[in-house]
């Protein structure tokens, strides 16, 4: 997600009544599914978990989705929408151009409170379906600097082949052609380009060029929807509803996953307001595909994590008492990752700020949308991004990414502004671990430690505002440049320190959750090269959880990791060895 809330912004949703969307509508005999076993039992249907049932059920595997929330897309039968939109088979989800509004929480589309810590979607299609929908593809440096064999460049080429094939990069967003709110974008091009000598590229043509290059964003829209959300539910989803060996069910709770020392039978999980197990067929697997919070989470409720954790929920009989039926993994959590964020307010005298309404759009602008998917609406708000690398001493890099809206935020809310958000990507030291509410859920979330906890951070971040600060023409909020963009929250003149406290110093503009989480239970740590739990037999997990953090908005990468780890799991099936040693240690 490309915005960031303040930890009070947070605090006040996780504090609403949020209900599970309605279950997906569909037209299946759903009287015996639970009855019966399945070789791959996928819990969540979010950006990788679709991909990942869908690519098992193309092998011939009896492949059951299970999904919390429910309909998102209008081709989903999602029905959440502004009154604007009645009379089409479009929802919310399905306009680019509305996806800020969610934020404003009250939407079926999110995550209970007691489900995760954090603003996170629980519904077809999870994130992807309310996220800004960027698309830009890892720099190779990525997978070969952060990840281990197996999972390098060259390993991932493949996959990532695969899904440019189903979901290619689109840089044309609105269907007639035409760009629009550019007038930010021509000022952040002079600044950068001009001014402080960033080369114009285009990022998904050039993936490994992240060094002083600017551009206009990459988006997630499938080819014949322009104009229109793309994502796994459009493409993976549909194909895998025609197989009759794929199944998908929504408001479905999984409470834990079935297992003993390791060994999955199943899971347990609460549809309806009953608690119903669902088995697997022998030599079948589990595949968590919750996200960074919700898959750590559900390993811990099912007696998988570190120790001390396990002992908690053991004094309280959350789980057995028995230790040796649980799998001690001190990794399962740890490391999770969000990418620092501020926000820099900037005017400039040419600035046309707009601002996308979900209830009361432009009239001209939202006829445009309605008759040709085209206009303000086709398109998410970002009209331009940037990167480049801070060097260490010890001859690593810091990446750091800017993406810039088409409006103020806050109290900075005038015609003449726009907001531009400087991340901090890969490289960064500060990470903190998923941990357990002290609660009768014990609900996973995110520490408290996640930002800047490596002092390293927030010195390179400044460093990096500081540096392109100096392209600005001379100004102050006061005396604004007449000729140029003028930065309104953090003087033009700010000393790196000044920056660097600015940005550690919690506000509306610094210090919150963008929500990209990932890290949580890596590769070569917390899962093995097949993206197995390291301590299992059958148990996966497949979703940002297992990658480390990249120079990139997530999409693209998790994507590629659902690609890659489909194909993984799928290759542990081929000489049926594990297959005859899991039913041997279930007694079978």
């Amino acid at each position: 997600m490309n915005l960031l809330l303040t930890l009070a912004a947070i605090a006040g949703f996780l504090s609403q009544t949020v209900l599970g969307a309605p279950p997906l509508k569909r037209s299946q005999n759903t009287t015996s599914w639970t009855a019966q076993e399945w070789d791959a039992i996928v819990v969540g249907g979010g950006t990788a978990g679709l991909i990942v049932a869908s690519r098992l059920s193309e092998t011939g595997k009896k492949t059951l989705l299970v999904e919390l929330g429910g309909a998102s897309y209008g081709v989903t039968g999602g029905t959440e929408k502004p009154e604007w939109l009645n009379g089409t088979s479009l929802s919310r989800v399905d306009v680019p151009g509305l996806y800020k509004s969610i934020f404003s929480g009250g939407s079926d589309l999110l995550c209970p409170p007691d489900v995760v810590n954090a603003f996170q979607a629980c519904t077809v299609g999870g994130n992807s379906a309310i996220n800004a929908g960027l698309y830009f593809q890892p720099p190779a440096s990525d997978w070969d600097d952060y990840h281990p064999a197996g999972w390098q460049s060259a390993d991932v080429e493949g996959a990532t082949q695969r899904l440019l094939s189903m979901h290619p990069s689109v840089t044309s967003y609105s269907a007639d052609g035409k760009f629009y709110m550019q007038s930010g974008y021509d000022e952040v091009k002079r600044w950068l380009v001009d001014a402080a000598g960033f080369s114009d590229v285009s990022f998904n043509e050039e993936p490994d060029n992240k060094d002083k290059v600017f551009g206009r964003p990459v988006y997630d829209y499938v080819e014949q929807y322009v104009g229109q959300r793309g994502g796994p539910t459009r493409t993976y989803l549909q194909q895998a509803l025609k197989r009759k060996n794929f199944r998908l069910e929504t408001g479905v709770r999984v409470k834990h996953i079935n297992h003993i020392a390791g060994v999955a039978s199943g899971i347990t999980a609460i549809i309806n307001g009953s608690s119903v197990s669902i088995s697997l067929s022998p030599g079948g697997r589990v595949i968590l595909s919750a996200g960074a919070i919700g898959s750590p989470g559900l390993l811990m409720h099912s007696a998988i994590g570190p120790h001390d954790t396990l002992n908690v929920l053991c004094t309280t009989g959350y789980i057995s008492h028995n230790h040796s039926t649980w799998v001690t993994n001190p990794s399962v959590g740890e490391g999770l990752f969000d990418n620092p964020n501020t926000f820099i307010e900037l005017s400039a005298p040419t600035i046309e700020s707009y601002v996308q309404s979900y209830d009361d759009p432009d009239p001209a602008d939202r006829d445009l949308y309605l008759s040709s998917r085209s206009g303000p609406y086709a398109f998410a708000s970002q009209t331009s991004a940037f990167w480049g690398w801070v060097p260490n001493h010890d001859g690593t890099k810091t990446g750091i990414q800017g993406t810039v809206d088409s409006s103020g935020h806050g109290e900075y809310m005038n015609n003449n502004t726009i907001t531009l958000n400087v991340y901090g990507t890969s490289g960064l030291g500060s990470t903190g671990r998923v941990i357990l509410a002290n609660n009768s859920n014990y609900t996973p979330g995110p520490s408290s430690d996640i930002y800047y906890s490596d002092p390293r951070d927030s010195e390179n971040i400044a460093k990096f505002i500081y540096s392109i600060f100096q392209a600005l023409p001379p100004s102050t909020p006061e005396s604004p440049a007449t000729d140029g963009l003028t930065p309104l929250n953090i003087p033009r003149n700010s000393t790196v320190e000044e920056i660097r406290t600015y940005i550690t110093t919690p506000s509306e503009y610094a210090v919150g959750s963008v929500q990209h989480w990932s890290s949580s239970c890596r590769i070569g740590k917390c899962v093995d090269a097949d993206t197995k739990v390291i301590g299992t037999e059958n148990i996966y997990v497949v979703d940002a959880s297992i990658i480390s953090p990249l120079t990139v908005n997530p999409q693209f990468g998790v994507m590629v990791v659902a690609e890659k780890g489909a194909e993984r799991i799928a290759g542990t099936w081929t000489s049926g060895s594990q297959k005859r040693d899991t039913e041997s240690k279930r007694g079978t």
